[in-house]
């Protein structure tokens, strides 16, 4: 059996919030309870409020009789499959939330066939990528006010086969399950790199992480492709750990824009360091969505449209080795404070990922 990184810190997270997305089963379940079972208030967006409000008792109960207070958690219906719900969500986070400490981005939809969400864009990118872009702009002035704060998402190492369509990023012409899938991917890391560059200095920081090929409910359209795979899987809960890893590590909080796997720093794909494709896709992304970042300030743009803005194709850009700059404007401090879509398809509320 493969071993597994485990994040053994056992910081307390009283006085802490998080939001987490797709959290009623599967990586973001477990993220949501680690984080619950050491403090904080947690705050998860679910399509199904019944599965949600079953999560967080089965949560609570699991929890029970240990020495140290558990925190709280929230049930708020979110469908990332329509900005409406987005903002609808975001809306209700911020009536609740005076801070928000921990942004984790985990929702995914994996390989479906096609599907498109209320909008009109393609199931993939609208759910993993277009609505979490989406709701961390909205989220976003309140999570600088909270600083030091963090925003995880959550890619996969199948970004590494990925490419931005630029000219169909909606994928009109040729699309294939796998291909939306690593495009949406590489668009969570590219989405890191350009947010961790237009935080700098902010003490808010941003990592892509990778959590690994996770048993979860991602697999249900892969028919016996998963069982081929079982030894190769990982439990939901050490499919969390990355992720509590760099929701958590004190030693992370000036490091930004990067990317991570199995507890470790990796160094993403060519494609996924290429910061003009990140500043072109943000851009994008904003049109699409109808907001906007003007420094640290969230704008409101035209409505967001429901397909991509129509340009030529654009010329094969050139691979950058840069790295993702480190906010070096900021002092080294632990964040959190105590330390350390729906259609035939329906978008699952967890993250696992495919072989490579």
């Amino acid at each position: 059996m493969p071993r597994h990184a485990v994040y053994p810190s056992e910081a307390r997270l009283e006085g802490t919030t998080a939001v987490i997305t797709g959290a009623n089963t599967g990586v973001g379940k477990e993220t949501a309870r680690h984080l619950y079972r050491r403090g904080a208030r947690v705050i998860i967006g679910v399509r199904s409020v019944e599965r949600g409000e079953e999560a967080r008792s089965e949560i609570v109960e699991s929890t029970a009789g240990e020495q140290e207070a558990a925190g709280a958690l929230i049930v708020l219906q979110l469908d990332l499959a329509s900005l409406q719900s987005v903002r609808d969500f975001a809306q209700e986070v911020l009536a609740q939330a005076d801070k928000i400490n921990l942004l984790i981005n985990n929702a995914g939809v994996m390989a479906c066939p096609r599907a498109e969400t209320k909008e009109g864009f393609e199931m993939q990118l609208g759910v993993n990528h277009l609505g979490h872009f989406l709701l961390t702009l909205l989220l976003l002035e309140r999570l600088v006010s909270s600083a030091p704060s963090r925003i995880v998402n959550l890619s996969s190492q199948a970004h590494t086969r990925g490419k931005m369509h630029f000219d169909d990023l909606m994928l009109k012409r040729g699309y294939g399950d796998w291909k939306a899938y690593y495009q949406s991917k590489l668009a969570n890391v590219l989405f890191t790199r350009e947010l961790a560059r237009r935080l700098l200095g902010t003490r808010v920081t941003t990592y892509a992480v990778h959590p690994g090929i996770v048993r979860t409910d991602l697999w249900r359209h892969q028919g016996c492709f998963d069982r081929l795979l079982q030894p190769m899987f990982k439990t939901p809960e050490q499919g969390a750990q990355t992720t509590l890893y760099c929701a958590l590590a004190p030693e992370l909080a000036t490091l930004s824009g990067r990317y991570y796997s199995d507890c470790k720093e990796k160094q993403p794909s060519a494609r996924a360091r290429n910061d003009e494709d990140a500043a072109r896709l943000w851009e994008i992304s904003e049109e699409l969505v109808g907001v906007g970042l003007q420094g640290n300030s969230v704008t409101q743009l035209r409505q967001g449209s429901a397909t991509a803005p129509q340009t030529e194709s654009a010329p094969a850009q050139q691979e950058t080795e840069t790295e993702p700059t480190p906010p070096q404007e900021t002092k080294a401090q632990p964040a959190p404070p105590q330390g350390d879509g729906q259609a035939t398809t329906e978008p699952a509320e967890t993250n696992g990922q495919q072989p490579e």
